[in-house]
Order: structure tokens, then C-alpha cells, then sequence
């Protein structure tokens, strides 16, 4: 029997995290914070949510800049919504060069919540040359908006457009609980990589629910997991970042 050369395959380290905007639990602004807890997991790539660009509030820094300049990191930043000069939305880091694919508004459906406009953002990333396809979004409040998302994010102009053989990564806050429909549709195409690890990253303070993911195709291994839930971590954001480590399955 043949067994795979596991030292010849590239191993990526992705961490997605909902950023609040970089404010604290202790109500302390602080994209530098944000920064110091990214650092401490040393991640190749990093998909953030809820970033401010230009805010009043935020005193007008570049979120997603500034913590990849802190991280020496690339970056690419899609403003899910705009008001004014003001934007707010999502951004994926790497280490590694990237290029974005694309960038668009996901399907608002009214459900009687706060009704917020809702992106995502694909970028490709070169790693050892190989062309590795990484999503990421924050899907809405309602339920019946986040299977019109996450059934865009699934269709022909999102990960339905993306080869088969090329490693594929989807990232994100669903703002859904494992199990729920949402999850349970985005698992019967990918596979959840926290499934098995103590997962729950909400309220970071005390974390009860599991609303951020990494979910990872056919064509990919995942080798380690991890939920950091170290006092910074726990201060820094609502919510705690997920760290997956993953690779290509082997080849024969």
C-alpha cells in the first residue's frame, strides 16, 4: 500500500473572525488589539467581518489596512454597505500574493429585523503554486435571509463557479447554529472543519453558540483546529476567532 507523502503538501493556516468593529467587550476600540490576537495565532490567512472604513465612530482609520500593515499582510476589503463616505464590511489577509475574483451584495430579504446589507468577498491565493480559493461573508439575522445567502454563495457566480480540483475555503460568520438550516445546507456540499472540536465562539466572554465557521471542499484535509480563548481573545471582539490548519489531500 501506498502511503501519502504528507511532507510534501503545503499546510495553510486560516483564522476567520468577527472583528465587532474592533471594539472590546470593555468597550475599547482597538484594531491594534485585534491585531495582537490574529498575531498570536500566526495565520497565512486571515477572513475578518464587520470592519469599519472611514467611520466617524472609528475615527476614521482603514480597519482591515491597519491590522494587515500590523500583520505585514495583503489585503482586500469589500464595504458590504456604504453611507455617505462611511463603509462597513468584510476583508480576507494572506501572507501569501492574492487576486481578487470577485466582490458583491448577497440577497436582502425583509424579515422584520433590522434589515442590513450583506456581502462577500472571493479571492485567490498563490500558495507554492497552487491556486487556493477562499471565500468569505457575514450572512444577515433572519432566516429566511440566510438561505437566500448562502443559496447565492452556493450558485453559479459564487462557489459553483469555482473548479473542482482547486482547494476551495469558505469562511465566515453564518450567524447559524450548528445544525441549523443554513449549516446544514453549506455541509451537504463542503465539510465543516470544526466538526468534533469544542467549537462554541459566542459571546467570546463566556461562549454558548458556534456561529462562525470554516468549511472546506472535496479536495482538502484538515489537520488541526483550534478556538483561541486566551483573555485577550476574550476581550478583544464579541466573538472568538477559529484557527483551521488544513492541507490538499494527497495525491497519488
Amino acid at each position: 500500500m501506498n502511503c501519502p507523502n504528507w511532507s510534501n503538501l503545503w499546510t495553510v493556516r486560516i483564522l476567520t473572525y468577527n472583528v465587532h468593529s474592533c471594539v472590546g467587550t470593555d468597550g475599547v476600540r482597538s484594531a491594534e488589539r485585534i491585531a495582537a490576537v490574529i498575531a498570536e495565532s500566526n495565520p497565512d490567512v486571515v477572513a475578518l467581518q464587520e470592519l469599519d472604513h472611514g467611520r466617524r465612530r472609528s475615527r476614521h482609520v482603514h480597519q482591515a489596512q491597519l491590522i494587515a500593515e500590523l500583520l505585514e499582510m495583503h489585503f482586500h476589503f469589500h464595504p458590504a454597505f456604504r453611507i455617505a463616505e462611511e463603509e462597513y464590511g468584510d476583508a480576507i489577509l494572506s501572507r501569501y500574493p492574492l487576486r481578487l475574483k470577485q466582490a458583491g451584495a448577497l440577497p436582502t430579504v425583509s424579515s422584520g429585523l433590522f434589515l442590513e446589507s450583506r456581502g462577500a468577498l472571493w479571492v485567490e491565493i498563490e500558495v507554492a503554486g497552487r491556486s487556493w480559493q477562499v471565500l468569505n461573508t457575514h450572512l444577515g439575522l433572519g432566516r429566511a435571509e440566510r438561505l437566500a445567502q448562502v443559496q447565492a454563495l452556493l450558485g453559479p457566480n459564487w462557489a459553483g463557479a469555482i473548479r473542482e480540483d482547486l482547494p476551495i475555503l469558505i469562511c465566515g460568520d453564518f450567524n447559524s447554529r450548528a445544525g441549523g438550516r443554513v449549516h446544514r445546507l453549506l455541509s451537504t456540499h463542503f465539510k465543516e472543519a470544526l466538526l468534533g472540536a469544542r467549537r462554541n465562539t459566542f459571546p467570546s466572554r463566556f461562549p454558548m453558540l458556534c456561529l462562525d465557521y470554516v468549511f472546506v471542499g472535496a479536495g482538502v484535509d484538515v489537520r488541526a483546529v483550534e478556538v483561541p480563548r486566551n483573555q485577550l481573545a476574550r476581550i478583544a471582539s464579541d466573538h472568538l476567532p477559529v484557527l483551521v490548519a488544513v492541507t490538499e489531500t494527497a495525491r497519488k
